[in-house]
């Protein structure tokens, strides 16, 4: 994969998400969705709560979603 073509920032963590945690990325948008207006670190600590999720993997997840919204 060339410097042009890799993909960067938060869904540069997607692949080892999806292989880590055995859900795609799809599914963790939609609970992050369910969650209505929580802030960023309220997001990323239900996530490390609930699912056990590492720091970087919730942030990624997070950070992409709120991109989004």
């Amino acid at each position: 994969m060339s410097e042009q073509t890799r993909v960067q920032g938060p869904a540069s963590y997607f692949p080892s998400i999806e292989q880590r945690y055995g859900k795609p990325v799809s599914h963790w948008l939609e609970l992050l969705a369910s969650l209505g207006e929580r802030k960023h670190a309220e997001q990323v600590a239900w996530l490390k709560a609930e699912h056990g999720m590492g720091h970087g993997h919730a942030n990624a997840l997070v950070a992409f979603h709120r991109t989004r919204a």
